[in-house]
């Protein structure tokens, strides 16, 4: 398996009753089972060669959580993470039924690693959607922009509709 230094991913957001909503995932397979801070991400993943980054993020949404994105797309632009590698990411509105839950795409995974033991295990083993505040309590910190670059995005799009009205 190979690990590129430069990811795509979409925040997916939503209103309920006039709040922000955000979308983020938990990573799947053997490594944080138990863990639920630090460590949640937007669904991310690598680009292909020859394809966009955000043809990228729309292809790695739909296949680490089983939603098709939809524009408009926010520009959310790049963060950095601790490891070094590069997030780019976007935006949209959309919803989700927490109740036919989400449909990852499954990765083989040596566990423990060296034993010769191989399972499949879902990429994103679960999902939801969450104030920013609750968002950023679980998510990588790295990925905290996001949310606020959201947040500035639509506050300065809704000034522009009050405005033109």
């Amino acid at each position: 398996m190979r690990h590129s230094r430069v990811s795509a991913g979409l925040l997916m957001y939503r209103f309920n009753s006039a709040a922000l909503e955000v979308f983020i995932a938990h990573p799947g397979g053997p490594w944080f089972p138990h863990r639920d801070h630090g460590i949640w991400t937007i669904p991310k993943g690598e680009i292909e060669p020859g394809e966009s980054a955000l043809d990228a993020a729309r292809r790695e949404f739909t296949e680490e959580v089983g939603i098709t994105s939809a524009p408009p797309f926010i520009d959310l632009g790049s963060i950095r993470q601790r490891g070094g590698k590069t997030v780019f990411a976007w935006a949209f509105e959309g919803q989700w039924d927490s109740i036919q839950g989400i449909q990852s795409n499954h990765v083989d995974v040596e566990w423990p690693v060296g034993s010769g033991h191989w399972s499949s295990w879902p990429e994103i083993d679960r999902a939801g959607f969450y104030s920013p505040a609750a968002a950023k309590e679980r998510m990588k910190l790295a990925q905290h922009p996001f949310i606020d670059r959201l947040a500035d995005a639509l506050a300065i799009a809704r000034y522009a509709r009050l405005s033109a009205a």
